[in-house]
């Protein structure tokens, strides 16, 4: 398996698969194009191949393009009804992001690319909303290019725990990932719930004086 997975890196399809993977995964979530990143930048780090600059710039292209798709998607469809508003999950994520980038876009849309559901909700909202989209392009264009060093940090950091075991280090990046991923999308679910309790509260000290 180890043969295989090292012959795959050093094909020139490695790069036009991590794109493609990226660019879907900003409008359909399901897509596991971050760890595929972080396994292929680990693989790069312990056994030399795939070329870690491509990886890099495919994964922060395809990245960024999807957010454009999603963004485009959004203004066809009337979000708060879709298919994604009706799950549990989705319709959270899609009244959060409504609220949020109404207060602060920029933070929230740069903040979304790191929570796989979060981004596409957040992305789609914004071209919902008829958010900007120049501002657009650029907050994604920054976003893109900072989750792919991310990314790559975590598979290299992997890849140099374990060098001599390419496998075990492409498996301990994408669980790495995973961690962080989930840690993030607590933390921002736990800021916006602190900033809703606390603007609940101002708001009720009027009625109360």
């Amino acid at each position: 398996m180890e043969e295989w997975a090292i012959a795959l890196a050093a094909s020139p399809w490695v790069y036009i698969i991590t794109y493609l993977l990226c660019l879907i995964d900003g409008f359909f979530p399901p897509v596991p194009s971050e760890s595929v990143v972080i396994a292929l930048a680990a693989l790069s780090f312990s056994a030399g191949s795939p070329n870690l600059w491509l990886v890099g710039i495919v994964a922060a292209a395809g990245a960024f393009s999807g957010d454009q798709i999603a963004y485009f998607i959004g203004k066809k469809l009337d979000l708060p009804n879709s298919r994604l508003a009706r799950t549990p999950r989705g319709g959270r994520m899609i009244a959060a992001a409504g609220r949020a980038l109404t207060r602060r876009g920029a933070l929230y849309i740069f903040a979304a690319r790191y929570v796989p559901i979060g981004r596409v909700a957040v992305n789609m909202t914004a071209g919902s909303t008829r958010y900007d989209h120049k501002r657009f392009v650029v907050l994604t264009c920054f976003s893109a290019i900072t989750w792919s060093a991310y990314s790559i940090g975590l598979g290299l950091s992997a890849g140099a725990w374990f060098r001599n075991h390419p496998i075990i280090a492409m498996v301990v990046g994408v669980v790495l990932g995973v961690v962080v991923g989930l840690f993030a999308e607590w933390a921002i679910s736990l800021f916006q719930q602190r900033r809703a309790t606390r603007g609940a509260q101002a708001a009720q000290k009027p009625s109360t004086s």
